[in-house]
């Protein structure tokens, strides 16, 4: 595959988009400071077939971002109360995204604690909604081209996560889709404390 900074990279499917950004880093810029965390969980929606994915009915005004360019940021309301972040794959007019559900948080801490007040640092980013708190990532994110370092929203390469350490399950929240795609394992994620020693051994 292409590397990150390429948009040619975010052509390929959802699901290989979704594993292969295991363990990469997504850095937002606020007030000049980065503040980032390494991906550790995601889940694929591939297109209007795809009975979990926004696109299953056809282009909207609030999905139209999936049908766009890829590489680009696609960040949604959702429940009246969170946003959440994906990044659009496959080409032009294929509308298929990647969400972004967990993060392991590396830098800009101390915005993170503050965006995440109350919470235990284990709670900070374990979640689609709050991750983007953490991050502070709402709807002026959205359309950012996340392969573009200088964006104030992108992603970095981080480490590699080798097969052993990924685990697959049915996507969360889908009840609503019909079968297969409820329990079709689109859902890739690496346990937090086995990314911490795949981070000591880079170290």
């Amino acid at each position: 595959m292409h590397p990150f900074h390429e948009p040619a990279f975010y052509k390929e499917s959802a699901r290989d988009v979704a594993r292969a950004l295991l363990g990469q880093r997504i850095v937002h810029i606020l007030n000049g400071q980065r503040v980032s965390g390494y991906l550790l969980e995601t889940e694929a929606y591939d297109g209007e077939s795809d009975g979990a994915c926004h696109a299953r009915s056809g282009k909207t005004a609030r999905n139209a971002p999936l049908y766009g360019s890829p590489g680009f940021s696609y960040v949604y309301f959702t429940y009246g109360i969170h946003w959440l972040l994906n990044v659009v794959v496959r080409p032009e007019n294929e509308p298929a995204g990647v969400l972004f559900r967990s993060i392991f948080p590396d830098e800009g801490l101390e915005i993170i604690r503050t965006n995440r007040a109350g919470q235990k640092r284990k709670n900070w980013c374990n979640g689609p909604a709050k991750l983007t708190r953490a991050l502070a990532v709402d709807g002026n994110q959205n359309l950012h081209p996340l392969y573009d370092s200088s964006s104030s929203l992108h992603i970095e390469p981080g480490i590699s996560v080798p097969d052993c350490f990924v685990n697959t399950s049915p996507r969360i929240g889908v009840d609503y889709a019909p079968e297969p795609w409820k329990s079709i394992e689109w859902r890739f994620f690496v346990d937090e404390k086995d990314f911490q020693s795949l981070l000591e051994e880079k170290k």
